[in-house]
Parts: C-alpha cells; sequence; structure tokens
C-alpha cells in the first residue's frame, strides 16, 4: 500500500468518479467504462471504509461548456471532509479545464483528501505532488484543444472539398461512393417537391405552411440519436416549411457551416449554444458545390454560394 495513504484516509470514504465525455463514447467505448468502474474495487482492496461512485458525468463534456452534476456532487462531499480520497483513471477525467481542476485540488488540499490514479496516490499538501498535479490539470486541458484544432482543420478540409458527410435534410441521402443524391424513397421526394410546387403557385412560406396543415398532409422530418437517423412523418409545423426552402442543398449546392455554435457566459460559466446563425464571414469560408444538374426543388441555376463556415 502506498506510503501515503494514512488510517485517517481509510478511516474516511473513497470516491470513484466516472466520466466520459459524449453518448457515443458511452455506448461504443464500454471498455473505457469497465476500466473505471474498476476503481471501485481497488479502492475497497485498499481498505477504504466505503466506497462510492459518481457516475452522473457519463455523456457531459469536462471542458466547462456545460452542467456536470456529478462533479458537484463530487465537490461537495470533499468539502464535508468525509472523503479520504478521489480515484479517477486519469486527470482529464475530473476536468479538462484549469478552473474545474485546480478548484478541486484547492479543496482537497484544505480537507486533506488524496487524489489517486493508476500511476499512484498525492497529496495536494506537499509541493511536489501540488506541482505534478498541476501539470496533469494543464496537459489535460492543452491536449482538448490540441485534438479540436486538429479536428476542426481535418473537418474544414474535407469540407472544403465537398467530401464531409453530415446528416441531410428529408429528400436527400449519401450514395455508395459518397455523393449527394434525391432520397430513394418516391414518398418522401414528392413531398418536398410538392412543397416547392406549391411556394412557386403561392409565394409565401408561411401560406404552404397553411396549405399543408389544411391538406392534412404529413411531413418527413429526419431524427437523430447519437449516430442512429431515424425519417418520422409528422404534422407540418412553420420551422420545417421553412427549413426547406431556405436549404440550399435542395438547390443542388454542397453547403457546410450554415449554423454556427456561440460561447456564452451564463452565471460565471462558458455555455455553448449551437443552431445559431452565423455571423459574418469569421473563419474559413465554406465550400458550395455544384452537385447534379437535377435537384429537389425543381430548376437550378448554375451558381457558386459562399456560407460562412461554423467553429466548433
Amino acid at each position: 500500500m502506498n506510503t501515503k495513504i494514512t488510517p485517517d484516509h481509510l478511516s474516511r470514504a473513497a470516491v470513484v468518479y466516472v466520466r466520459q465525455s459524449t453518448m457515443t463514447q458511452v455506448t461504443g467505448n464500454l471498455e473505457s467504462q469497465r476500466r473505471q468502474y474498476d476503481l471501485a474495487g481497488a479502492a475497497a482492496t485498499t481498505g477504504f471504509a466505503s466506497v462510492t461512485v459518481i457516475d452522473d458525468d457519463l455523456g457531459r463534456s469536462g471542458s466547462g461548456s456545460m452542467e456536470r452534476p456529478g462533479f458537484e456532487r463530487l465537490v461537495a462531499q470533499v468539502c464535508s471532509g468525509n472523503v479520504g480520497a478521489v480515484y479517477c483513471i486519469e486527470a482529464s477525467r475530473l476536468a479538462r479545464n484549469g478552473r474545474d481542476w485546480h478548484h478541486l485540488i484547492d479543496l482537497c488540499a484544505l480537507a486533506g483528501t488524496l487524489v489517486i490514479d493508476p500511476d499512484g496516490a498525492y497529496d495536494p499538501r506537499l509541493v511536489n505532488d501540488r506541482l505534478l498535479l498541476g501539470l496533469k490539470g494543464t496537459m489535460s486541458e492543452y491536449e482538448l484543444s490540441l485534438m479540436r484544432q486538429r479536428g476542426i482543420a481535418a473537418r474544414d478540409s474535407k469540407a472544403g472539398r465537398g467530401e464531409l458527410r453530415f446528416m441531410l435534410p428529408p429528400g436527400l441521402c449519401w450514395s455508395e461512393v459518397g455523393k449527394i443524391e434525391i432520397d430513394p424513397d418516391e414518398h418522401v421526394a414528392e413531398t418536398i417537391r410538392l412543397v416547392f410546387a406549391k411556394f412557386r403557385e403561392l409565394g409565401s412560406g408561411r401560406q404552404v405552411f397553411l396549405w399543408l396543415r389544411s391538406a392534412d398532409i404529413k411531413m418527413p422530418v429526419v431524427l437523430r440519436n447519437v449516430d442512429v437517423c431515424k425519417l418520422v412523418w409528422k404534422a407540418p409545423a412553420y420551422h420545417s416549411v421553412m427549413q426547406i426552402l431556405h436549404n440550399p442543398l435542395y438547390a443542388g449546392a454542397y453547403a457546410f457551416g450554415r449554423r454556427a455554435q456561440r460561447t456564452r457566459i451564463v452565471d460565471g460559466r462558458a455555455r455553448k449554444a449551437t443552431g445559431c446563425a452565423s455571423r459574418g464571414t469569421s473563419g474559413a469560408c465554406c465550400c458550395a458545390t455544384i452537385m447534379k444538374a437535377t435537384s429537389v426543388g425543381g430548376s437550378m441555376r448554375r451558381t457558386i454560394s459562399f456560407w460562412p463556415r461554423t467553429r466548433i
């Protein structure tokens, strides 16, 4: 047993913090979950009075951009003085932003709580351990920024060539060779064509919406759950009709980055909101190329459009 783990620590509880950043990781990366939950057995073997597993933050990012009830619960338990050690598989599981990381380490130092990972046990009250913990937290935050930077650069490069695959609106689908084509389901394609035909006839998106409602025509809607997309039929909604009429994909143009992700400060915390309209042309310019000579929306002029590209 590590000499830093004293009888005082063992007389208190051990808390195992389990976190994965996205629901894709939760459903697909089960080995990481298993390794994190196995820490509970290691804590019990060490001899702690009790072991508590906090897994409320599965599917939540540690970047500080969203609320983490599990982390707040961990902080509260450390502040109570009843926690002898915090177990984590690595520093990045606890936090990937300096504010949360250093706040937790400060509280552990005040409460005499150890931080334990597979590499060893660290006492935040000791200068050398505090220095090492600070380095681990900094590297964890830097690693996230580096991965994000590389991912955005790769995504923008692929989108610039018109090869980036993303969720398509109803009426369009990806072919086996990576091209955008009209959905082979005639019911879906004809419904989208009907929207454009009625728009040319009535001249107003609102009038199209009212006509669809009066005719009791169901509209195809794409629902996404993690990586699974499902098409369902729903009563027409005004925003759905306007999204169809405003989407350049229906005109045969490859457009990426029309919607941006913005960061706002809420109660002193960074909070990200998706689906916001892009402002100006900040960031790289999105590629928009002609897909094919025919389109779902009817006749198409061979023009090139440019939209501001999103940055995550």
